[in-house]
This record gives C-alpha cells, structure tokens and sequence, in this order.
C-alpha cells in the first residue's frame, strides 16, 4: 500500500473547526469521508508544539465526579457500557476513549477480579466475631495449631496458569497459546501443616466421606503431629466440610483427645495452607507433567521441598489475617 497523501489545508481546518466545536476525531471522520487516522494525524500535526494538544476537553470537574459514581457503581461494565450509561445519564456525546481517559485518571484501571468465596451476611458476622474473638492470640499461639485443607491439582493447569506477554498480532502463536483439554487430569490431594513444616501428604483415590476423612486423620495426622509435636499440645484446624463435621468424625476427635479449633465458614483467607498450596502449585508448574503419575511424583517432591522457614512465615501472619478481618467487617480480605 503506498504512502497516504496528506490532507489539504482547506479539510485541516475544518478538522480543526469541528474539534473546537466538540466533535469526537470518529464524527469528524464521518462528517468529512475520511479516515479516523488521518483526523488523528491532522490534530497531531498541527498541535505538535502545543502542551495539551487533545482540543477543547469535553468533560468538566463535575462530569468526572458522576463518572466516578457511574465507575464506582458498575464495577464489571466495560468502557463503553460505562460510556453509555454516562452519556444517558448527562445527555452528553463523549467518546469510548475519552471515558477510558478519563478514567485512568481517576485512578481506575482494568484488571482480573480477584476471585474470592461469596459471604452472606451471617457469615460475616461470624467471621468478625472469630476474629475479635483470637486477636489476643500470639505468633507463638498459632505456632501450636495444624492446619489442614484438601485441594485440587490439574494437568492442564488451566484454572492457576499464568498470563502470557505477547505483541500485536500474536494472539494465536504457538508460544503464546495456553493447551486445554475438555476434560482435564486431576488428583485430589489432603495435606497438613505448622509453623515447625510440612506435614504427611495424601493422595485422595475416592471421595472423602467420614469414615474415609477419619482413616485419612489416623494415617497421615497423627504421625505427623507425633513427630512435629510428641508429647506436647496442639490444636488442629480444619473447615467446615460434611465429613469435618460429621458426628462420627466428632466422636473420633472426642476419642483421640485432640482439640479442634473452631473455624468460621468460607474462610479460606484465614487457613496458612491455602498459600502453601499456592507455592507448591507454582513450582510444579514448569515441570509440565502429561500423566497423573509424573504429576503425583512433582507434588510430592514440591510438597516436601517446602521449609520450615517457610511455613513458620506463613503461621506468624495470622496476626494481621485476624487484624484484616476485623478491618473489612468481615468480608473477605487480600490474604
């Protein structure tokens, strides 16, 4: 395609005429039979020396301050919904990316949501309460609890990869193409932890019900807490999942003389583990295994490759996990 010929004086200055009269650089383009580009090049061009070389700005203090209510009000609209609603709402004919401008500086910025358990009202109580309850707890109080918690490992990884950096135009490049299976690999694992290390790791085969929760505890948690904690006093911390709160599972407690700490449901920010379990994923993640068995062999190697330094790290934050809590009121918190 050969060099686009430049725009006579004569649609320069009509370009110009428009801009200072409100129009969008698309409405000038379509108002003159020319391309958006070339409007932009004229504008460009001729205000080349110029510090704010944007034309009239079309949107007041007072115009920012109800975007920001608009923004603030419709947090997962895209730029131009938002500029829809704005446009309704003010009767104005601002642009998609004068909205997308304005803003950036407001401070708002297009991100990936975090994703985070929903909690309803009681259950933010609860939390709170938890919370306001064991903030007296010391670092050296939580160095005495196991945590434990189930998660899942894929294959694929196709819920925990990573983003990829790529240029225009290599959306689809081999490098740059995340695999996916329909029904990907997956092993169920049961671990445990404490601020002295990584406890014995479990492999799940079938779904954990009571009884088999109960024979996972006598295999895999009292070993670990009678090398961790011999004669000593510990507590054990678990979720509220059915075969947690079975009554038989209760009784076995009961039986064995372990004290189990309480725990508020959909509280995972507050559970150590789930960041342990975040690192071990993130090592295995390069090592692409393509059979559960290769993948059952880098979680056990990255499982056991965790420090104590590590997990006593993790255990002496709760302190600040409870003090979030509180904080938020109870919702959900960036642990």
């Amino acid at each position: 395609m050969g060099k686009q010929r430049d725009l006579s004086t004569g649609i320069v200055a009509q370009i110009q005429a428009l801009r200072q009269q409100g129009l969008t650089q698309t409405k000038i383009a379509e108002q003159l039979g020319i391309s958006q580009s070339s409007v932009c090049k004229a504008l460009k061009k001729n205000c080349s020396k110029r510090t704010n070389c944007s034309g009239v700005r079309k949107t007041s203090a007072r115009d920012n301050k109800q975007l920001r209510k608009i923004a603030v009000s419709n947090r997962f609209k895209s730029t131009s919904e938002l500029t829809d609603l704005r446009n309704k709402q003010t009767g104005a004919d601002v642009s998609r990316s004068t909205t997308y401008h304005r803003l950036r500086e407001l401070g708002f910025k297009s991100r990936v949501p975090a994703v985070k358990p929903m909690l309803n009202k009681k259950q933010m109580e609860k939390r709170l309460k938890w919370a306001k309850e064991h903030s007296e707890w010391t670092a050296e109080d939580w160095q005495k609890v196991v945590f434990s918690d189930e998660s899942r490992f894929c294959i694929s990884f196709g819920d925990q990869g990573p983003r990829v950096w790529r240029r225009g135009g290599e959306t689809y490049n081999h490098e740059c193409v995340k695999r996916s299976v329909k029904f990907p690999q997956s092993v169920m694992v049961w671990g445990c932890m404490s601020a002295r290390g990584v406890g014995k790791l479990c492999f799940l085969k079938k779904t954990v019900n009571a009884a088999v929760y109960q024979d996972i505890l006598e295999t895999f948690l009292i070993p670990t807490v009678e090398e961790q904690f011999g004669e000593e006093d510990f507590i054990f911390q678990q979720d509220l999942a059915p075969a947690h709160a079975a009554k038989s599972t209760k009784d076995w407690f009961t039986k064995k003389q372990l004290e189990v700490l309480a725990w508020p449901a959909n509280s995972p920010d507050l559970n150590v583990i789930e960041n342990l379990w975040a690192i071990v994923k993130r090592k295995i993640r390069d090592r692409k295994p393509t059979t559960l068995d290769q993948l059952k062999q880098n979680i056990a190697t990255a499982w056991e490759a965790v420090s104590a330094e590590t997990c006593d790290k993790l255990v002496k934050s709760m302190p600040r996990r409870l003090q979030a809590v509180i904080q938020a009121k109870g919702a959900a918190t960036k642990y």
